[in-house]
């Protein structure tokens, strides 16, 4: 198989795991965001909610991580040290980047003020960065083969 297109999998698992997690970390930061103002939310909701956005909003986010993925990680890929901790370091900042300048651009571009409601706060882009850099450890670890 080339190698180019053994890497495909592990792009899908990065952007699989990117995608999850940063479905979950959106939900639980808008739930947060509800209680503020009041609401009460109980757990069995949480779960719910969770699971509607997995199906409902992963989709979206999914777009968005493909969009920053398919230049970032290839990118890091060819740059990045063949080994060690600087490759696995390479491919953290380039997952966070990545999610980073992609939520940049959906938001220069979305009708509202955030496209992401996560978005809204540091903590919440960070949080979502730190999927991006999840997504990109996930290609670190299983395209190191693909490379041979």
């Amino acid at each position: 198989m080339p190698p180019n297109t053994r890497l495909w999998l592990p792009f899908g698992l990065a952007v699989f795991v990117a995608t999850l997690f940063g479905s979950i970390v959106q939900t639980q930061f808008n739930l947060a965001a509800l209680q503020q103002l009041g609401a009460s939310i109980s757990p069995a909701v949480r779960l719910q909610t969770t699971a509607h956005d997995l199906l409902g909003f992963s989709p979206t986010l999914a777009a968005l991580v493909i969009a920053a993925f398919i230049v970032a990680l290839p990118l890091t890929a060819w740059a990045a040290p063949a080994g060690g901790v600087l490759r696995w370091l390479a491919f953290i900042l380039a997952g966070a980047l990545a999610v980073w300048l992609a939520l940049l651009a959906a938001n220069a571009v979305a009708p509202m003020p955030t496209l992401i409601g996560a978005n809204r706060s540091l903590s919440g882009t960070l949080a979502l960065m730190l999927c991006g850099s999840l997504g990109g450890l996930v290609f670190a670890r299983f395209s190191g083969a693909a490379r041979r």
